[in-house]
């Protein structure tokens, strides 16, 4: 299967599982990170900027003070595809536990 094929209901519902603090919102995989302070989460949009330049494959989002708000969709497929799911997986990494938590 292609990454940017979009996933079965029941696909959907097996990537949730490994995917701490994500949900699907109006068709997206969605998350909010919040930080401790403003320059941390400006430093998370900074890697995960570079990971998503990497794969071709930006996210919506937005950041207010020590909060970023995420939404990954693959536009071009028309809704989540297996991108959407390794770019959650690697931003929740580039999150790091001890640094983020999910409201």
């Amino acid at each position: 299967m292609s990454r940017r094929t979009l996933l079965t209901e029941e696909e959907l519902r097996g990537a949730l599982h490994g995917l701490d603090g994500w949900e699907v919102r109006n068709g997206k995989l969605h998350r909010t990170f919040v930080f401790r302070d403003f320059v941390e989460a400006w430093g998370f949009m900074c890697r995960v900027a570079l990971v998503a330049e990497a794969m071709n494959h930006h996210p919506e989002w937005s950041n207010v003070y020590r909060t970023v708000t995420v939404d990954l969709s693959t536009h071009d497929a028309g809704g989540i595809t297996m991108l959407d799911v390794d770019l959650a997986h690697r931003m929740n990494a580039l999150a790091g536990s001890e640094h983020a938590t999910h409201a």
